[in-house]
């Protein structure tokens, strides 16, 4: 597996690592205090809390999607309290993300580090529940703040927005991805958005899909077989409901050592917001 993805025999032999930094990213879009709250009843030693709407993202507007990029300078300062630096001598510090929802959130943390230009990410394969059922250590103690130094680099390259993808999802050299569940795209079911259906043109990939039922990311061969006939597409154009599980997608390309990904991060509701 890539050096993105780390196990949790790895993680538990580098608990102690002072390189290390630990993100807990359980959350539920229905019910929004859940990830916190099981975050103090036990989370992996060492680990920092990231909450999806409070630190994952910035507040909703009329547009923008239900969970807008997070503001550069509050998400740093949230990242240097964790102790990550993203320098040489203390740094680049690494960031394993964790969820209980086959990558959901934690692929959203791994592709916001990576667009601040921080490589030194990795996601924790099997999640929360792989630790668990591997009986590793869990704590109630919330770590003390620390003090680190991030300096963003921001990869304006790794975005699209509602306009490009216009101007760009019917070109033959552009695919576009709807990562949502078939059903939602279908436009059979719409839990969430006002709207239900997909952008004209997308294609339905399942961001499930990436994982097997247990939490635990496909092999990278697999990964491949997910997305053949799109390895030679100039720009891979990747939305959901709201830019977040999206990001799951976009870690099973790299993963299938496609690189051409681009998130779309107001997705499905800010494109409807429009309509």
């Amino acid at each position: 597996m890539a050096d993105f993805v780390v196990s949790a025999a790895w993680l538990y032999e580098h608990l102690n690592d002072p390189r290390i930094a630990i993100a807990d990213c359980r959350f539920s879009l229905m019910h929004p205090d859940q990830g916190q709250a099981q975050y103090r009843a036990g989370h992996i030693p060492g680990a920092y809390y990231l909450d999806l709407n409070q630190d994952l993202a910035s507040p909703v507007g009329k547009h923008g999607g239900r969970h807008p990029l997070p503001e550069p300078a509050k998400f740093v300062k949230k990242l240097e309290e964790m102790g990550v630096h993203s320098k040489p001598p203390q740094g680049p510090t690494l960031i394993v993300a964790y969820d209980d929802s086959r990558q959901a959130f934690a692929a959203r943390l791994w592709w916001l580090l990576r667009y601040l230009g921080h490589q030194q990410v990795a996601v924790l394969d099997g999640g929360w529940t792989g630790w668990i059922a591997n009986n590793y250590p869990t704590t109630e103690i919330i770590p003390a703040m620390k003090t680190g130094s991030f300096f963003p680099q921001l990869q304006s390259q790794m975005i699209t927005d509602i306009s490009q993808v216009k101007a760009r999802k019917d070109l033959p050299s552009v695919a576009l991805i709807d990562s949502r569940e078939g059903e939602r795209y279908r436009g059979e079911r719409e839990p969430i958005d006002p709207i239900a259906g997909h952008i004209p043109g997308a294609a339905n990939y399942p961001w499930q899909e990436a994982t097997n039922d247990r939490g635990y990311l496909r092999s990278e061969d697999e990964q491949r077989q997910r997305w053949t006939g799109l390895e030679e597409k100039e720009e891979i154009l990747v939305y959901c409901g709201s830019g977040v599980t999206a990001c799951v997608n976009l870690l099973s390309l790299e993963l299938a050592g496609i690189k051409t990904g681009k998130l779309y991060p107001g997705s499905w509701s800010d494109w409807c917001s429009y309509v």
